[in-house]
């Protein structure tokens, strides 16, 4: 298999890559913990690598309470900032430690009891990461053919067609995590730098 445009969209299409939970899907009341879970889990279903992996569980859901990156609940429920802020703590948690997490989120949020010292609402922050995330995305996919030409320049002296068609997607690996790798340490020094600090904490 050659990893041309009309494959790559495919896989884009299969992976649910550009399928994002809107604002307006959460429900507006209040939540129990089952339900909240019931919720999320099956929103971000399409996240799973393998049906059996675990999204989110009450025990990380109380782990991230305890470590004070979630607001507790009010009677036992959770509201629409609750199920915000666990999606934004997932799609973090996937590249940076709980840790980085707390770092970037202590200056921005501060005391997770009230949301009244935000430096940003949290709706901003949310529908933010989704612009962003879009405009990522849209910037990735114009130039990945730029990238799979200069990959099928480097196979051209391989004659065996299976063998090429191997090598180029061996190669497509290596430039998704050569980029994936970059983003990643490039977000980890600004949290060292900026984030990770005794003044961001105060």
């Amino acid at each position: 298999m050659t990893l041309d445009k009309q494959t790559f969209g495919k896989i884009i299409d299969r992976l649910s890559l550009t399928e994002e939970v809107r604002i307006a899907d959460i429900p507006d009341i209040d939540l129990y913990m089952d339900q909240m879970l019931t919720f999320l889990n099956g929103k971000l279903a399409s996240l799973k690598r393998d049906p059996e992996d675990k999204l989110l569980t009450k025990t990380m859901i109380n782990n991230y309470t305890k470590q004070q990156l979630l607001m507790p609940p009010k009677n036992k429920k959770y509201n629409k900032e609750h199920v915000l802020l666990l999606i934004l703590i997932y799609q973090l948690k996937n590249v940076l430690s709980i840790t980085d997490i707390q770092h970037l989120f202590h200056p921005i949020l501060k005391d997770m009891t009230t949301t009244e010292d935000d430096v940003m609402p949290l709706v901003d922050i949310y529908t933010t990461f989704l612009d962003l995330k879009k405009e990522q995305f849209d910037e990735f996919c114009g130039h990945f053919g730029e990238k799979i030409s200069f990959i099928n320049q480097k196979t051209q002296g391989i004659d065996s067609e299976n063998n090429r068609s191997v090598a180029e997607l061996f190669l497509t690996v290596l430039m998704l995590i050569a980029q994936a790798n970059v983003a990643k340490r490039l977000a980890q020094e600004i949290i060292d730098g900026y984030f990770a600090t005794d003044e961001s904490i105060d």
